[in-house]
């Protein structure tokens, strides 16, 4: 990452009016958001848009045709924009022909995109925005933080100067008088304008029609009382029929705002008359500036499909802290990554990409279907192939692809982190490696990795048999999970098989776009995994676990190099998450728990991949119950520990705060105990406690219901 940008998260992270307005909003909008979707079958409802949408992305020149010549039916100019420049060279052409001074805007990230603003001004065209948001973001001189509250990174005494300035009279913060000062202020720009131009949430193709929600009454001011209205619409608003504006109208404001329906629902179909009984001049610009491409790349056509509501910004825990100028361009969060790389260029991406974590938050809220991290990924590895990798990640990628180095080296940091050590925790680095230690200890290396262990634990001859893939945290830092999941699967009858020529998941190489690497190292586990008939292949790491169900075979396929995909789906179909099959076992009565338990408050954490990915969240928590817990569930217990594997290393200054927020909602439920199934996410949190001094014992699962067998 460049210095400035790395500067730029360390000013936000440590704003206290930018992460307090931005966290106060994502813990209102989560509950706000399921009371909204309350009796509505949201999986139905966003399967039924993605469909339409998805329709529409692959007949965009149908719908085109269809539109333009249902539109000009009703007396409206419709023009083709291939190119940002075309549409502004159009809008520009129709205001000089119209002797246009003034311009009064609805709220459009399509302007933004192509900076229309500025293009006005310097023909001479006054230019104002309507949106309150809109307004106060251009007096201040900046661009929009959120695609849909596109100024809610800031106060109200913030907006209470700026209107000061504008009015030229000392202004006090209370909001009902601000908004009478704007109401005045705007009132007379939209009676003087000669143009109103406005986006379009929607364009239906059967009718001509075009779709404006607004929640402000500004809309319907700047396209009824100028003469001259200008709608730009991306072709990615295109839906086939009148009826497809229904599933999207419902989803739109619960999942923008929560609300359940907008104020206004504006459906223009054609010129209308002025109120001096003139037609309105009205011209649609369908504008493509890369659309078509990226409707035509099977990895992002799915893009195509948002209805830029903005609920992957309000979901995001990395956008809670940053905010839209930090975390975007135009466009902004996860979805803005994506759209920045396509109507900008690759390169305008490069860092903001690296601040998504992969939490998958967004993708399990987005009305959509759009998988936002997976699309995110596929630009780490464009932008690697464009570019290459760093020297720093060839090293490293180079050692993990060398299994015998990569075991040798990690054994030998058990050596070499030993004056660091204290117990089981290393507490402070020295030097440039610092950061690693600034709010989280890291655990100690082991000194006997689990590998080694393994072959020193008797199990019992069993028929059935599972293969353990332990993954690096487990063999290298925590055996005793390794063991603790031995034990267990022992006393269900199923032996365990531990093959030593498995390697690291290729998660951190995939993660950081290095899809060559991963794909070597999903080979190799693929060979050791697969070595020895076994029913099972059993991870306690979810990162790994998606990894050898999915991962392995979609890295295969990025990379055309489908000639391994069918061992990979033999490996997916064996490969199963460790509280999935310790449910199973329990529920079959092959594991017994000691009875009359009483083992106090225990709250749990749900790991990012075990709950989005894998879709387990309640198998652990049925299991720690019967082992005689009672649960607390925390405040935001799904929400992202800060971890995400080397992103905490990369970005601490982000992972620190996401961690402190964390450790306060566990820390409030008053529970002794807090478990999780991700051994990623107990370095995370029991290194936040460890530094912290606090008395909270952070203990995988796999532990937890070891300690509760019934004895032999």
């Amino acid at each position: 990452m460049k210095k400035k940008f790395k500067e730029s998260i360390t000013n936000a992270v440590n704003n206290p009016i930018l992460t307090g307005a931005l966290g106060k909003f994502s813990e209102a909008y989560k509950v706000n958001r399921a009371k909204a979707y309350e009796g509505i079958d949201f999986e139905a409802l966003r399967t039924n848009i993605a469909e339409r949408k998805a329709f529409a992305a692959t007949h965009l020149d149908l719908l085109a045709a269809e539109f333009k010549r249902n539109a000009e039916a009703h007396g409206a100019k419709v023009y083709k924009a291939s190119t940002a420049q075309e549409a502004v060279d159009y809008i520009l052409k129709v205001a000089k022909d119209n002797n246009v001074k003034s311009v009064v805007k609805s709220k459009s990230m399509a302007s933004e995109e192509i900076h229309l603003n500025k293009h006005l001004e310097e023909i001479g065209v006054s230019v104002r925005e309507t949106d309150l948001g809109e307004w106060i973001i251009q007096l201040a001189g900046q661009r929009p933080s959120h695609m849909v509250m596109p100024a809610i990174h800031m106060t109200k005494e913030e907006v209470s100067d700026l209107f000061s300035k504008e009015i030229h009279e000392r202004l006090s913060s209370d909001i009902p008088r601000l908004v009478e000062v704007a109401r005045k202020e705007l009132r007379e720009k939209f009676l003087a304008a000669d143009m109103g131009i406005t986006g379009a949430n929607l364009a239906v193709a059967e009718t001509g029609s075009i779709v404006i929600v607004t929640n402000e009454g500004n809309g319907r001011m700047v396209t009824i009382l100028p003469k001259i209205h200008v709608a730009l619409v991306g072709i990615e608003k295109f839906v086939e029929k009148f009826e497809d504006i229904i599933p999207v109208l419902t989803a739109l404001p619960r999942s923008a705002t929560a609300q359940l329906m907008t104020s206004y629902v504006s459906i223009i179909t054609g010129a209308t008359p002025n109120t001096d009984g003139s037609m309105k001049d009205l011209h649609i610009v369908l504008m493509d500036n890369h659309r078509t491409e990226m409707a035509d790349d099977a990895k992002f056509a799915q893009a195509m499909q948002c209805i830029r509501c903005g609920s992957c910004l309000n979901v995001c825990p990395i956008f809670r802290l940053v905010g839209g100028h930090v975390f975007g361009s135009t466009y902004t969060g996860g979805i803005g990554t994506i759209l920045t790389a396509w109507f900008e260029e690759l390169q305008n991406s490069e860092d903001i990409q690296g601040l998504c974590i992969q939490c998958g938050n967004c993708k399990e809220v987005c009305p959509g279907k759009l998988d936002i991290p997976e699309m995110i990924l596929e630009i780490r590895r464009r932008l690697v192939v464009d570019k290459g990798q760093s020297i720093a990640q060839k090293a490293i990628f180079t050692v993990v692809n060398n299994r015998k180095m990569f075991h040798t080296m990690l054994r030998t940091a058990y050596l070499t982190s030993k004056p660091f050590t204290k117990g089981s925790y290393i507490r402070h680095l020295p030097f440039f490696l610092s950061d690693l230690t600034e709010g989280r200890s890291l655990p100690a290396i082991a000194a006997v990795p689990f590998r080694d262990q393994f072959k020193q634990i008797k199990q019992p001859e069993c028929k059935e048999k599972a293969a353990f893939y332990s993954g690096c945290l487990i063999d290298f830092a925590y055996p005793e999970m390794g063991v603790a999941l031995v034990k267990i699967l022992n006393r269900a009858g199923i032996e365990v098989i531990y093959p030593q020529e498995q390697t690291c998941c290729g998660a951190p190489a995939r993660y950081n776009g290095a899809y060559e690497v991963a794909a070597n190292n999903a080979l190799d586990n693929i060979n050791a995994l697969l070595k020895e008939d076994v029913k099972y292949v059993v991870s306690a790491c979810p990162t790994c676990t998606v990894a050898l169900n999915h991962e392995f075979i979609s890295t295969f396929e990025s990379l055309g190099r489908t000639e391994h995909c069918e061992k990979a789906k033999k490996l997916a179909e064996k490969a199963i998450d460790f509280s999935v099959l310790a449910k199973k076992l329990l529920d079959e009565g092959r594991i017994k728990l000691k009875e009359g338990q009483k083992l106090g408050r225990l709250t749990y954490h749900d790991s990012c991949h075990l709950k989005r990915t894998l879709k387990v969240f309640e198998q652990p928590r049925e299991i720690l119950r019967k082992a005689g817990y009672e649960i607390e569930e925390m405040f935001e217990c799904d929400m992202c520990c800060g971890m995400g594997g080397s992103y905490s290393m990369k970005l601490p200054e982000i992972s620190r705060p996401i961690l402190e927020r964390k450790i306060t909602n566990i820390k409030n439920t008053g529970a002794s105990v807090v478990a999780m199934d991700c051994p990623g996410c107990v370095l995370q949190i029991g290194g936040g406690f460890d530094q912290e001094g606090t008395n909270i014992r952070v203990k995988h699962s796999v532990e937890l219901i070891a300690e509760q067998l019934e004895d032999e």
